[in-house]
């Protein structure tokens, strides 16, 4: 793992991004192939977090090819998801979603560790001469001039503080964006009925590889998510019932587990307790505005996304493909204007609006009766239209997969393959 922090004491960067998560890290990149002078500010030492969203899509995976990073890519430690499957009342499975059906270069899902991207992606940043990463840098508040952000204010790792001021600010720091708070923009928010838990057990040999596989009893359910070594879980239970799980401790949660998915009764022992159990707090918002002057939110910091779908990472490299490819030209000349920055807004708005109402349709239909104890899966005439037209299972494949508005990369951001 390199934890190298790069610095240049003559650092004023044209574009400060906020957040080296993939939206950020895909935007740094871009526009330092661009040629605009970008740097990447994270707080953390390094890329390694746990239970991070760890789906890279074919979307993006044609992206990373036309990156020219395909290569290096394909040699990352990954499982390859090809369908989505459900159980069926019989014993049998039914494919809801056919990854394999989709015309595209990669037609599956690259479970990969996100820490192992993102330093993919630094590494090919560091390359750029204009291109800077602040590791343990972390943002404490916005700059400003009148009306206008001019930077940020950071503290590093050792307690010391500064100043870092530049022409356009890009918060891509999450849900939780401390840049778009202190911009003001607060985001519209919708009822969830769900939470999410996430957890790993050992994987065995007689492990389905290729799917990825929901579980369901009423009350809750699980996704099953196959890597290397491991099983990550994803268990899905009702809003707000995290202090109910973790005061009736880790047996009670390992029994439930067991009745969800059976055939981990011989290794959830490796929950050794409710540390081992990591709680999300789903949330879905959006904001209708995603900029003020002088600061622009992409990714998350602009739209929460449901795990329903596994699609928050794939909008927000979107997002981020899209913004150097509308802000490239302003930020090398010095223009970038209110109307620059709200067209970023304009081309993903609808994608994340469309999206968000499919997961919201999602809750009412499908998650939220599961969780309420009211279906134990999807409704069965859906399941007997999916057995009868194998072929629509090209459709749930091709929106969580490639999505409603794929982003390319542009052309001054498309490098062939290194040759050694």
């Amino acid at each position: 793992m390199d934890e190298r922090t790069d610095e240049r004491t003559d650092e004023r960067p044209t574009c400060l991004v906020v957040g080296g998560g993939p939206a950020g890290m895909v935007l740094g990149l871009l526009l330092a192939r661009a040629g605009v002078e970008v740097t990447v500010l994270e707080k953390h030492g390094d890329f390694l977090r746990d239970f991070r969203g760890d789906t890279v899509h074919p979307s993006t995976l044609q992206l990373l090819d036309e990156l020219g990073l395909g290569e290096d890519f394909a040699r990352l430690p990954q499982t390859r998801l090809e369908e989505v499957v459900f159980p069926t009342a019989d014993g049998g499975t039914v494919t809801i979603g056919d990854f394999r059906r989709l015309r595209v270069p990669h037609p599956y899902v690259a479970m990969t560790p996100q820490w192992d991207l993102l330093d993919l992606l630094a590494d090919a940043g560091r390359r750029e001469p204009t291109y800077t990463l602040r590791m343990q840098t972390e943002m404490t508040g916005l700059l400003r001039e009148g009306d206008r952000v001019r930077g940020v204010r950071y503290r590093t790792a050792d307690g010391a503080t500064g100043e870092l001021r530049a022409d356009l600010t890009v918060a891509c720091d999450g849900r939780h964006s401390l840049a778009r708070r202190e911009a003001g923009l607060r985001p519209v928010e919708f009822p969830v009925p769900i939470d999410a838990w996430w957890f790993r057990v050992p994987r065995l040999p007689d492990d389905r590889p290729a799917a990825l596989a929901p579980r369901a009893v009423p009350g809750r359910f699980a996704v099953l998510i196959p890597r290397e070594t491991f099983i990550q879980v994803a268990y899905i239970g009702r809003k707000g019932a995290d202090p109910e799980l973790r005061a009736r401790g880790i047996e009670a949660f390992r029994q439930d587990v067991v009745e969800l998915v059976p055939e981990f009764r011989d290794r959830v022992d490796a929950l050794r307790s409710m540390d081992d159990v990591k709680h999300l707090d789903v949330r879905v918002d959006r904001l209708e505005r995603w900029h003020v002057d002088g600061l622009l939110c992409i990714g998350d910091a602009a739209h929460a996304m449901s795990p329903v779908g596994g699609v928050g990472i794939n909008l927000a490299v979107q997002d981020a493909v899209a913004a150097a490819t509308l802000l490239a030209a302003p930020l090398r000349n010095g223009t970038v204007s209110a109307a620059d920055l709200a067209a970023v807004r304009a081309r993903r708005f609808l994608p994340t609006v469309l999206v968000q109402g499919l997961q919201r349709l999602l809750h009412r239909a499908l998650v939220g009766p599961l969780v309420e104890g009211r279906r134990p899966g999807p409704p069965a005439p859906v399941l007997a239209l999916v057995r009868r037209l194998p072929q629509l299972s090209v459709v749930p494949a091709y929106l969580i997969g490639v999505g409603l508005r794929p982003e390319h990369a542009p052309a001054f951001a498309r490098r062939t393959p290194a040759r050694s």
